[in-house]
């Protein structure tokens, strides 16, 4: 039985959108629309695929998450203030002088962060390397691992993906918060990376798509994922930059804006609507 029903799961999403906003108006920076997008992928992670334990973030033998955009901190430290890492209370320090939750995630300070992020392309390669080690260790962990469409510019991702796939480091799913924007527009005119899928296909990866936003079909393929072992596998994820804010949907503008205090009111009047 799984320990969170689908209508528990989607109102932490809510919340966890919630505290997202609160959070990045109360530090007046950050990144909305990326953590907006990729709330389903780390609730489905955090709350039913993965193996770990809150009480023990240390514990050697938990599934490991590499937040490749590190950028999109707020969503990671939302989902694991929801999971019981650390009070909810504290999110309201993001990015404040002397805090645990500064605008990447540090591991060194934050119970549950597994590894520091912030340039991209590198999680991928800290990913193969987590993985690596647990394949010549013979533990059973899996290494779960979230890229931003925009982020496949960079040539690490590939040369991590060719080392997985070359390793045989079926212990790795990658997802893919394929929102289709970042920073300066639209990813196919900045540097086109797509077509995802096929590209994973031709460096040897196991290949799904999904609806990033449903967590039934998010459950579905992490549970066909984690029945190959033989090869890395990814799920691309098609979402919505800003999702669940009106003003800032498929909005470029708000990959790194804070909403200011008017904003931050109409978006959780605006969630408080969606919650059951």
């Amino acid at each position: 039985m799984d320990q969170f029903s689908m209508k528990e799961k989607e109102n932490i999403a809510l919340d966890i959108r919630r505290n997202i906003v609160q959070m990045l108006g109360e530090a007046k920076s950050g990144h909305p629309g990326g953590s907006l997008s990729a709330v389903e992928i780390l609730v489905n992670l955090y709350f039913d695929a993965m193996n770990i334990d809150p009480k023990n973030p240390q514990w050697a033998d938990r599934d490991r998450f590499v937040l490749a955009k590190g950028h999109a901190a707020p969503v990671l430290y939302a989902a694991l203030a929801a999971r019981g890492y650390f009070p909810k209370d504290e999110l309201k320090t993001l990015r404040k002088l002397g805090s645990r939750l500064q605008g990447h995630p540090d591991m060194h300070l934050l119970p549950g962060v597994d590894i520091s992020t912030g340039s991209l392309g590198q999680g991928g390669s800290v990913a193969v390397g987590m993985a690596l080690a647990g394949k010549v260790d013979a533990k059973d962990y899996f290494v779960y691992l979230l890229w931003g469409d925009g982020e496949l510019q960079e040539g690490q991702v590939w040369e991590a993906a060719m080392a997985a796939a070359h390793y045989k480091l079926g212990k790795i799913i990658g997802f893919v918060d394929h929102n289709g924007l970042q920073i300066d527009g639209d990813v196919t005119q900045v540097m086109n990376p797509t077509p995802i899928d096929e590209k994973f296909k031709a460096f040897g990866w196991h290949v799904q798509t999904a609806d990033g936003h449903s967590l039934e079909a998010l459950k579905k393929a992490t549970a066909e994922a984690k029945t190959v072992l033989d090869k890395p596998s990814v799920v691309v994820c098609k979402t919505v930059k800003g999702k669940g804010v009106s003003f800032m949907e498929n909005n470029a503008d708000w990959h790194g804006s804070a909403p200011n205090a008017d904003q931050v009111r109409q978006a959780l009047d605006e969630l408080a609507q969606k919650l059951a």
